[in-house]
């Protein structure tokens, strides 16, 4: 049994921008990602929340969105772990939060020592980690989320390089979610069904690669 677990915000959880919903399991990306590896002994758990940062708090939020508090819970209650798959950042691009690349680069680089340095059960061993950038802030005519993401289009844009600098020095594994999915122009922010299946779909040989499926 190999178990992968993916660590992420809205899309992970499977916001649907155009229903003010959530899209289908099936349309999720890690159930997609389950789906293609074709599989029954690989467990893939998505573990997504609205809002979360890299490592920064959020004080307009009413529950905690610093991905790196809850981590060490998360590490606990869902070992043994063989792979987590790290897409977050694009809530750190909110100028309330940093809306600094270099900044959350540096709030990954928090999430791989946790994992790295968390204190498993029955001594297992860390999971390899796979560091997603997700596809950049597009512009939208949505006043709310064109306001909440002032500057976000340009600074998101250079997290793909940040991530996969920040990926070579620490021997982890990158995938650029922007190489095959865009936001959609209804917030900016979020992903139509078409294309959080498509990082799903592109996820897998990576995934099949450096877990040697």
């Amino acid at each position: 049994m190999k178990t992968i677990l993916c660590y992420g915000d809205s899309l992970t959880w499977g916001y649907d921008a155009a229903s003010l919903g959530r899209h289908a399991l099936e349309d999720r990306w890690p159930s997609v990602l389950k789906a293609a590896l074709g599989d029954d002994d690989i467990e893939v758990i998505a573990e997504g929340l609205n809002g979360r940062t890299t490592a920064f708090d959020d004080h307009l939020a009413g529950a905690d969105r610093n991905g790196a508090k809850v981590l060490p819970t998360i590490l606990t209650s869902h070992a043994p772990l063989d792979l987590i798959i790290i897409m977050l950042g694009a809530n750190d691009m909110k100028p309330w939060i940093h809306g600094n690349p270099v900044a959350a680069k540096q709030g990954v680089q928090r999430l791989i020592d946790i994992v790295r340095g968390h204190d498993y059960p029955f001594d297992w061993a860390a999971p390899q980690i796979l560091i997603v950038a997700p596809p950049a802030v597009s512009r939208t005519d949505n006043a709310e989320f064109k306001e909440m993401f002032a500057g976000g289009d340009e600074a998101s844009k250079r997290l793909a390089p940040q991530y996969s600098a920040l990926a070579d020095e620490a021997g982890c594994g990158f995938f650029d979610a922007g190489t095959v999915a865009e936001t959609t122009p209804i917030d900016g922010v979020h992903l139509d069904a078409e294309n959080t299946r498509n990082i799903g779909e592109a996820l897998a040989p990576l995934v099949r690669v450096m877990l040697e499926l």
